[in-house]
């Protein structure tokens, strides 16, 4: 009677993780799309005279920067977001989850064009450095770089909301 008695409890036992199981794997999960969000204007300069003005969300905090433009599927022409780093260093990137194209510009702590990273390739893991030290990396839809004619030495000015 007992043996019985065990052999019926965990019968049930699985039956009901067993029933569990197919609830979880029928389930769903819908996320909001990430929306844009304006803190600031940046304008990027040659020889002092604007070439380009944008929109800018900036990424300052760890989890922004760790997180930057993955899982969005759009941005605009004339947005982008700013990485603002405490100091001067050598950074890398990848595209990891991040759907849409994108350059990547990098300036110094003075607030002029090191280096760019082009044409970045959505969902590669590829790594995607500066070639020198830089404090401000800028992330503009690809093809803007050659697009808007950006050289190394070409400044940026960033005013917030």
């Amino acid at each position: 009677m007992k043996k019985l008695k065990r052999i019926l409890s965990v019968g049930a036992i699985f039956g009901i993780l067993f029933s569990c199981a197919d609830e979880v794997k029928n389930t769903s999960i819908e996320t909001d799309e990430i929306e844009f969000a304006k803190e600031g204007e940046l304008f990027l300069l040659k020889a002092g005279d604007t070439l380009q003005k944008l929109d800018i969300e900036f990424a300052e905090t760890s989890y922004e920067q760790q997180t930057g433009l993955m899982y969005r599927k759009s941005m605009q022409e004339n947005q982008a977001m700013l990485f603002v780093y405490p100091e001067e260093t050598m950074h890398s990137f990848y595209m990891k989850n991040t759907y849409i194209p994108l350059d990547l510009v990098f300036f110094g702590k003075d607030s002029t064009i090191v280096s760019f990273q082009e044409n970045a390739t959505p969902l590669d893991e590829t790594s995607l450095p500066s070639k020198v030290p830089a404090q401000f990396i800028l992330e503009v839809n690809a093809g803007k770089v050659e697009q808007w004619n950006l050289a190394e030495g070409d400044k940026m000015a960033i005013s917030r909301n």
